[in-house]
């Protein structure tokens, strides 16, 4: 009986111990409120924290790129609005001659985007143009990342089925190895006022994906009414006997 009572007693001692030891570990709180409070602000802080340590690309501006590349950037075929799916761009990039030599010594990748001109930003605050390259929304539309190669590059690319319809011109970025745009080159002018293509947007299904749908329609109507004239005259024959 002595036996049960002490470890009763040293059970009720470390319980007592650790329990004013968290005092010194977790806070107290009076009510939910302001638990839910202080929960709040600790997120408001990890997320804080979390953010300064990207301080370096926050702090990164368009208008410090230096504009080193040439991009330019053709239908393949003349016409003039393109169809999402099915047209394609000729896309072309390379060092400007006017460059240093060395000038492109620190890219290690090359990023083309297609970038919507002005005219189809007006009244469209998530495609707004910002100086800060984290808030920019000028080019969302990744067109390729590769490494970077010195010798000029070409891409037939076809536009993507996603891209709304819209007015646009091409970028491309220069890398650095900590994953930070370094340099720029466009296919319009400093306005992205020249030089534009006009993208329209696919609207509506295709004929196949029209008829199939008819053709299920009509199947589960026929399904369904084969169903009732078959559960009909199962009924009648189960009244008859």
């Amino acid at each position: 009986m002595m036996a049960k009572d002490h470890t009763l007693y040293q059970d009720l001692t470390c319980t007592q111990f650790f329990h004013q030891k968290s005092i010194f570990l977790l806070p107290k709180f009076p009510n939910s409120t302001m638990t839910i409070h202080t929960l709040l602000f600790v997120s408001l802080l990890i997320f804080s924290f979390i953010e300064s340590s990207r301080g370096g690309n926050k702090d990164r501006l368009f208008t410090e790129l230096q504009n080193l590349l040439e991009v330019t950037a053709k239908p393949v075929q003349d016409v003039i609005v393109l169809e999402a799916g099915k047209d394609m761009v000729t896309i072309k990039w390379k060092l400007k001659s006017s460059g240093k030599v060395d000038a492109d010594a620190t890219f290690k990748t090359i990023q083309v985007k297609l970038c919507y001109a002005p005219i189809s930003q007006v009244d469209r605050p998530w495609r707004k143009t910002h100086n800060e390259l984290f808030k920019d929304k000028t080019c969302p539309h990744e067109i390729v990342s590769k490494p970077y190669d010195k010798t000029p590059q070409s891409l037939d690319w076809t536009v993507d089925l996603d891209i709304p319809t819209g007015t646009y011109f091409v970028r491309a970025y220069g890398i650095d190895g900590d994953g930070q745009e370094v340099a720029y080159g466009q296919s319009s002018d400093e306005g992205r006022t020249k030089n534009l293509f006009s993208v329209q947007a696919i609207s509506g299904g295709h004929v196949s994906l029209d008829i199939a749908s008819i053709l299920f329609s009509v199947f589960s109507v026929v399904s369904l009414l084969v169903f009732f004239v078959k559960e009909k005259k199962k009924a009648k024959l189960e009244q008859r006997e």
